[in-house]
């Protein structure tokens, strides 16, 4: 199992479609989506993703202006 916790920064006329393209990738979940841009997401690993891919996939989206992780939970 991991998981990574990431803060996502957005321009804010695009938080709530990323939201939507977010909350859609296998494993992660949107907890905060605030209107200024700010976005809170837990990514964990599935059998089709890891975790370091779907990570690259939110920084990659039209919109994002940065993500960092900001914890890490692996256990076996």
């Amino acid at each position: 199992m991991n998981i990574s916790s990431i803060v996502v920064h957005s321009r804010p006329e695009s938080t709530e479609a990323l939201r939507r393209e977010m909350a859609a990738l296998a494993g992660v979940e949107v907890h905060v989506a605030q209107p200024d841009g700010r976005l809170v997401i837990t990514v964990e690993d599935t059998p089709d993703a890891a975790p370091s891919d779907t990570i690259m996939k939110v920084q990659l989206m039209p919109g994002v202006l940065g993500a960092a992780m900001i914890y890490n939970y692996c256990d076996e």
